[in-house]
């Protein structure tokens, strides 16, 4: 071989690699490639919301009470008596563990029938059927308002404004929210969120969750982003409860970092450190952390550091002097009337002329589109918070169709209507009601 040769010889010429660049001066080929570019990022955008085995729905968001972690073994006849017999007994321990925990001390013995009266769901953590036995950790859910009666409290709690949740859940220095299932997300959604003080507002973790919350999503400071993610899921300011996790060897001991967090701003509440022995105790810690995390923001809400960012709330707050005078004829004696009487008199005299008097208050039927259960109580929330509202509540519900909201409004229909408008619904008005869309 003759080494001379080959030294000498060119190098081949880079401008045959990139020949397919020289294409991008011709236009045609340029819109061709900005199309392909385009195809791709749809299809990407597409996978990441189509993503199927990633939300988990949240359930039992009522304000009823729970009793849970309920052993039960109840043997029967046959697998069927077992569990009703099992399911009997956690009534009586779930009933005698409420008003322990609530009262402090032992309470009365309740019939089966009056338990039954009150109950509203057996909640299955664990079982396990067989032939004439029952075995299972069950929780009791009982209705607030009855059970509220005997347990003597009050059937109606003071809450917050609603508060949207985005869960961070890091492992392996890599934080996610929704981008898939995890023991953060599975606690938070299995949160029984009505006994809180908290108005918590969760998301399934489908659809567009994934793209609107996310882990950078709590870095941003923007007020005019959140704006519109928090009146999108109905929320008046977002709380961000963080989980960390470190697995010390496989099987081994599990640590979590739990940091308690609010605000645009991301703002520092609290934090605290729990173990799990082993990554098959990473579910019940989760949930502890949970009810923990709450513990932490109820205490925050009640020393007044959840207060609501003033530039995520659009609508003007209501003056004072735009409140109705509340008077009654029982405190006002016939000094007062007489002299009422008097100005009147006076007002006649001098013309007429008196002050124009102040708005009452009315209740108005909103009809609102209700395909799902989300969709209801996103509405309420949102009513709820426009200036002048008394209350809002649903009193014709149809889960797929056209539901009927009762607001009690300080004004006529008109201001209703347009403080309606200003929130960002589309309101059609006639018959004296009014109807709202998105």
């Amino acid at each position: 071989m003759n080494v001379t040769a080959s030294l000498r010889a060119p190098a081949p010429s880079l401008s045959r690699f990139f020949a397919p660049l020289h294409m991008l001066r011709d236009p045609r080929w340029i819109g061709l490639f900005a199309l392909f570019l385009g195809v791709v990022a749809i299809g990407v955008v597409e996978g990441q919301i189509a993503r199927g085995n990633r939300g988990i729905t949240p359930i039992n968001s009522s304000g009823d009470f729970m009793a849970t972690g309920i052993t039960i073994d109840a043997t029967g006849k046959n697998a069927e008596e077992a569990r009703e017999t099992g399911w009997r007994e956690a009534q009586r321990k779930g009933w005698a563990q409420l008003y322990r925990k609530i009262n402090g001390r032992d309470g009365p013995r309740l019939s089966d029938s009056v338990l039954d009266g009150i109950v509203t769901a057996i909640i299955v953590e664990k079982e396990q059927i067989g032939p004439r036995r029952y075995v299972a950790t069950l929780g009791v859910q009982f209705d607030r308002v009855r059970a509220g009666q005997i347990l003597g409290v009050s059937g109606r709690t003071l809450r917050s404004p609603p508060l949207l949740v985005i869960p961070v859940y890091s492992v392996g220095g890599i934080q996610q929210v929704f981008e898939q299932r995890s023991a953060w997300q599975r606690a938070w959604a299995e949160f029984n969120t009505g006994q809180s003080a908290i108005d918590y507002v969760r998301t399934a973790g489908t659809g567009p969750d994934t793209l609107l919350l996310n882990p950078g999503q709590i870095g941003r400071r923007g007020r005019i982003w959140w704006r519109v993610i928090l009146d999108q899921y109905g929320a008046a300011d977002v709380l961000i409860p963080m989980a960390r996790v470190e697995y010390s060897y496989p099987g081994g001991p599990v640590k979590g970092y739990f940091t308690a967090r609010f605000g645009p701003d991301n703002g520092y509440v609290d934090s605290f450190t729990m173990t799990a022995p082993t990554p098959a105790a990473l579910p019940d810690m989760m949930q502890k952390a949970v009810a923990r995390m709450d513990a932490i923001y109820a205490r925050a809400l009640a020393d007044g550091l959840l207060k609501t960012d003033r530039y995520l709330v659009l609508e003007e707050p209501v003056q004072a002097e735009e409140l109705p005078e509340e008077t009654t004829s029982e405190n006002s004696g016939g000094e007062s009337s007489d002299s009422a009487s008097g100005s009147r008199s006076d007002d006649d005299a001098n013309g007429g002329d008196s002050a124009a008097p102040a708005p009452s208050v009315q209740s108005f039927a909103v009809q609102y589109a209700s395909p799902d259960v989300e969709s209801v109580s996103a509405t309420e929330r949102a009513v709820a918070g426009i200036a002048g509202v008394r209350s809002a509540s649903t009193t014709s519900l149809a889960l797929g169709g056209t539901s009927v909201l009762s607001v009690t409004y300080n004004g006529d229909i008109a201001a209703l209507r347009a403080a309606l408008a200003a929130r960002g619904f589309k309101v059609q008005e006639g018959g004296g009601q009014l109807r709202i869309s998105r």
